[in-house]
């Protein structure tokens, strides 16, 4: 059993004076549980202040974590009082886009708690640009590179009685001295290796999957990422969808032909034009492993069930 937390520790001065100092927890642990005769292995590093970067079943990795952007990861996007500009105002829990494929995070790992076969951090996001960046052009409207924003993530592998379901439950806490009229969550995606090149969705009508476009972006159904040979794959489901406001969103799906990595995402939308109020958005994701039929499986008992909760 491993459990890591925030703590403090008091250090005395040569004139006799204690003070606190914050000791942050490195952000290195593993979780784990048994499926189909293997292990779903999940791993967090400091390096990208406690987001998941790696997940692996049956002797297949499935996160193509490279820079700070492609992980098992949330981040939200805000309008920052003007037009609704990708990237530009973008706390990512990984870390920011300078940070590249380095060995540190512009994030900060406040509370780390991994346990068996469950996970819990709370970090404080960095924006993914820094002050005078630009993204397609478009300058950075933050002017920090450490954002106010808190992320918690509370991760379970094994589901009610689906041991290949993660339970992905993400709470974004927006703080009290900004204004915004549009806020986006990606409560969690996936950034996965090229292998993954079969994609579908979810019919919930016919109950089974159905090939996918690579798009890029969203549309409403959940998404499934597999490989040629269907021995792997993932895919994500969410209760709480969709959005009010945004029935053909929610679900999205890319594929990065020269960066050679494929990505999923659950998304939420919140707009508001007397302003997104500060506070906490919490969302539950349920990530599915497994062999694609198994996958699809998962993904109809977890249909029915939301149907049956919701009469």
């Amino acid at each position: 059993m491993e459990i890591r937390n925030l703590y403090f520790a008091a250090a005395v001065s040569l004139c006799g004076v204690t003070f606190g100092q914050a000791l942050h927890p490195t952000g290195d642990a593993v979780i784990r549980a048994s499926y189909a005769g293997s292990e779903i292995v999940i791993t967090t590093t400091s390096r990208l202040a406690g987001a998941i970067d790696s997940l692996t079943w049956a002797g297949q990795e499935f996160i193509d974590s490279h820079d700070h952007g492609r992980q098992l990861q949330s981040a939200s996007n805000f309008d920052a009082g003007s037009q609704m500009i990708g990237e530009t105002f973008n706390p990512t829990e990984a870390g920011s886009r300078f940070d590249g494929a380095g060995p540190a995070s512009t994030s900060r790992l406040l509370h780390l708690i991994a346990e068996g076969n469950m996970l819990q951090t709370t970090s404080q996001m960095a924006f993914w640009l820094r002050p005078g960046e630009k993204s397609a052009g478009n300058p950075a409207k933050n002017t920090s590179e450490l954002s106010n924003h808190l992320l918690t993530k509370r991760v379970t592998i094994g589901y009610r009685d689906m041991p290949n379901v993660l339970q992905y439950d993400v709470t974004f806490g927006l703080p009290v001295d900004e204004s915004h009229r549009y806020a986006q969550f990606e409560a969690v995606t996936g950034y996965m290796p090229q292998e993954f090149s079969r994609f579908y969705t979810f019919n919930p009508e016919q109950g089974k999957a159905e090939p996918l476009s690579d798009g890029p972006g969203e549309q409403s159904r959940p998404v499934i990422l597999s490989t040629q040979s269907g021995l792997h794959a993932m895919g994500i489901y969410s209760p709480q969808q969709p959005s009010p406001g945004f029935p053909q969103a929610g679900y999205g799906r890319w594929r990065f032909v020269h960066r050679k990595v494929v990505k999923w995402n659950c998304v939420f939308r919140v707009r508001n034009s007397d302003g997104v109020e500060p506070g906490n958005y919490s969302f539950r994701c349920l990530v599915i492993v497994g062999r694609l039929d198994a996958v699809v499986a998962g993904m109809l008992k977890l249909q029915k069930e939301a149907r049956w909760r919701a009469r």
